[in-house]
C-alpha cells in the first residue's frame, strides 16, 4: 500500500508546468520587492532589523546592498523557470530567501514562510524532467513520469496550510465576526465594493465562506465531482484577497498548486501539447527508499506538530504572541498599542524616556508597541545601544495593547527590567501580564 502511494510512476505534466509557475512567481516577488520599496522599507533603510531570534548574525546583510541580494534572488527565480541549472538554481534561492525571510519581522507573512518550505521542497524534486534547459543539454534528465510521493507531499503541504488556517479562525472574534468588520471597515473607501464592506451579512458572508473554504478546498479538490467547483471557487477567493488584502504572490502559488489536483491529460493538453502523455503505472522502488520514507515522515510530522505549539504555552496566542509564528495564523487579528520605554542609569538611577522615532521606522514602532518579542529585542538593542558610550542601563516598559478593539489592557510587567530577561523558546515569558481576552 505504501509503495503504491508513494513509489507508483505518474505523468510528470503538473510538475513540470508548476516549476515554470513557481520560477516565474518567485521571479516577480524577487523583483516586485525592489519597484514596490519593500526592500528599502523592510531592511535597507532600517537602521537594524528585527529578525527572527537566533538569527542576530543576519544583522550583517543590511543596508543598499540588499537591492543586489534581491536582484540575484529574481536571477534565480528566472533560472528555476527555464529549468537551467534547476536544482542549483533553486537551492540558491532557498537559501537566499530564507535569509531574507529571517533577516526581519517587519512585514511578516505566513505565505513567506509556505515560499521558503516550498523552495527546499522543490530542490528535491525533478522538475527540470521536461521543458528544461537542463533536459536539452542533458537527455538523460529527459523524463514524461515522476514518483507519486511528489504530488502527494504537495498536496499535503496545502492540506495543512489550509486546514489549520481554518482551525485558527475558530474563535469568537472571527465567528461573530468583530475581527472581520475590522478589518473590511478599513477597505470601504474601495470604489465599487467599497460599500459592501460596512454591511454586516457582508461580514458574515466573509467570515463563514473564508473558515469552510480553507477547511474544504483540498477535500473537494481531491474528488472529482467536486473538483470544477473548488476550482472555481479557489479563483474567486484567491483573486479577491490578491485585490483587496494584498497578499503578495501566495493566491497565485495556491492556483498554481491546483495542478496536482487534475488529470495529467488535461494539464498536458493545455499546456503542453507536444509532451508525450505517460500511461503506465509501474511501481519503482528505489534504493534508497527507506530513507525517502523517513524523510517524507519526518517532514509531515514537523508540519502537523509545529502549529500545534502554542497550546503548550501559557496564555492566549492572540494576546503573547508566543507560537503565532510558523502556525498557518494569518489575518487573525488586529492590535495598537501604546508604549513607553524607559531607560534607567544603574549608576545614577537616573531615568530617560526613548524616543522611538530615533531609532525605528513607523512600521517598527507599531511592532515594538504590540508584540513581546519585538518589545523584547528592542530592549536588548537599548542597552547594546547605551554600552557602547559606557552606560549600563535597564530597561523598562509601559505598554497597554488593546485586541480587535478591545480596550486597552497591559501587556508588559512595567518594574521588571526587560533587558535583563532571557527569551524562553518553546516557554510562556513571565513579564508577559495575563490577559484578560473574552
Amino acid at each position: 500500500m505504501l509503495n503504491k502511494l508513494l513509489f507508483r510512476q505518474i505523468d510528470n505534466s503538473a510538475l513540470i508546468v508548476f516549476r515554470i509557475c513557481f520560477g516565474l512567481l518567485i521571479f516577480l516577488e524577487s523583483i516586485g520587492a525592489i519597484f514596490t520599496g519593500w526592500v528599502g522599507r523592510a531592511v535597507a533603510n532600517p537602521k537594524f532589523t528585527f529578525n527572527f531570534i537566533g538569527f542576530d548574525w543576519l544583522q550583517i546583510f543590511q543596508g543598499p546592498s540588499m537591492y543586489a541580494y534581491f536582484v540575484i534572488m529574481g536571477i534565480f527565480g528566472a533560472m528555476v523557470m527555464v529549468g537551467y541549472k534547476y536544482r542549483l538554481s533553486m537551492l540558491a534561492f532557498a537559501v537566499l530567501w530564507s535569509g531574507a525571510y529571517f533577516m526581519q519581522k517587519n512585514s511578516y507573512n505566513n505565505h513567506y514562510y509556505l515560499l521558503m518550505l516550498m523552495s527546499y521542497m522543490m530542490v528535491f524534486l525533478p522538475a527540470n524532467a521536461y521543458c528544461s534547459v537542463d533536459a536539452k543539454k542533458d537527455k538523460s534528465l529527459l523524463s514524461y513520469k515522476m514518483p507519486q510521493w511528489v504530488a502527494v507531499i504537495i498536496i499535503f503541504q496545502m492540506l495543512i496550510v489550509y486546514t489549520y488556517a481554518s482551525i485558527a479562525k475558530m474563535y469568537p472574534d472571527w465567528l461573530d465576526t468583530s475581527f472581520i468588520a475590522l478589518l473590511l471597515k478599513s477597505k470601504s473607501h474601495y470604489p465599487i465594493v467599497g460599500g459592501l464592506f460596512v454591511e454586516q451579512w457582508f461580514h458574515y458572508f466573509i467570515a463563514y465562506s473564508g473558515l469552510l473554504f480553507d477547511l474544504l478546498v483540498v477535500p473537494f479538490l481531491l474528488l472529482k465531482p467536486t473538483r470544477k467547483f473548488a476550482f472555481f471557487a479557489s479563483i474567486f477567493f484567491h483573486i479577491f484577497n490578491s485585490v483587496i488584502f494584498h497578499v503578495g504572490i501566495f493566491p497565485y502559488l495556491a492556483l498554481a498548486i491546483c495542478l496536482f489536483f487534475f488529470e495529467p491529460k488535461t494539464i498536458r493538453n493545455i499546456f503542453l501539447k507536444k509532451k508525450p502523455l505517460y500511461l503506465d503505472s509501474e511501481i519503482i522502488i528505489p534504493k534508497r527508499k527507506a530513507l525517502v520514507v523517513v524523510i517524507i515522515s519526518v517532514y509531515a510530522i514537523y508540519n502537523v506538530l509545529m502549529p500545534l505549539r502554542h497550546w503548550v504555552i501559557q496564555d492566549n496566542v492572540l494576546w503573547t504572541e508566543e507560537g503565532h509564528r510558523l502556525s498557518w495564523r494569518m489575518m487573525l487579528r488586529s492590535k495598537k498599542g501604546l508604549v513607553t520605554y524607559h531607560i534607567e542609569d544603574k549608576d545614577t538611577k537616573e531615568r530617560t524616556v526613548i524616543h522611538l522615532g530615533e531609532h525605528l521606522s513607523r512600521k517598527q514602532k507599531h511592532l515594538a508597541a504590540t508584540k513581546p518579542d519585538v518589545i523584547w529585542q528592542f530592549s536588548k538593542y537599548l542597552k547594546a545601544h547605551y554600552a557602547k558610550a559606557g552606560k549600563d542601563v535597564a530597561v523598562y516598559v509601559n505598554c497597554r495593547v488593546s485586541v480587535n478593539g478591545r480596550p486597552y489592557q497591559r501587556l508588559i510587567d512595567s518594574e521588571v527590567d526587560i533587558a535583563s530577561e532571557e527569551w524562553p523558546i518553546f516557554k510562556h515569558a513571565s513579564w508577559i501580564l495575563p490577559s484578560k481576552l473574552d
